[in-house]
């Protein structure tokens, strides 16, 4: 069922919220560090939001064994939408990240 871009963005923000509440039990989930107004000279007004999201329960246990207790993934998020950039690293490797460029069109795929 096609939508348009404005339409999807509703839904996406809707979505994150949901799951960021359903994951944060415990001691876990998702806990937000930053979330400001960002301008950049290219993309222009937009949002950046920094989180931690704890993961450490949900590791395998051969993995629990090799990292630190407090165990998170940092994402870093400038949302200039519909162009989004997604930074993730990993709280005891911090020479490792995943950058991750995305941008929403209104078409069918």
């Amino acid at each position: 069922m096609p939508i348009t871009v404005e339409e999807y963005k509703i839904g996406q923000l809707y979505m994150i919220a949901k799951h960021s509440h359903e994951q944060s039990e415990k001691g876990e989930g998702v806990e937000v560090i930053e979330n400001r107004a960002h301008e950049d000279p290219v993309h222009g007004k937009g949002q950046f939001t920094e989180k931690r999201i704890y993961i450490g329960s949900k590791l395998p246990y051969y993995i629990k064994k090799m990292v630190p207790k407090t165990f998170y993934v940092t994402e870093k998020a400038w949302n200039y939408y519909p162009f989004t950039i997604t930074e993730y690293s990993c709280s005891f490797m911090s020479s490792f990240s995943v950058n991750i460029l995305t941008k929403y069109e209104n078409n069918n795929g």
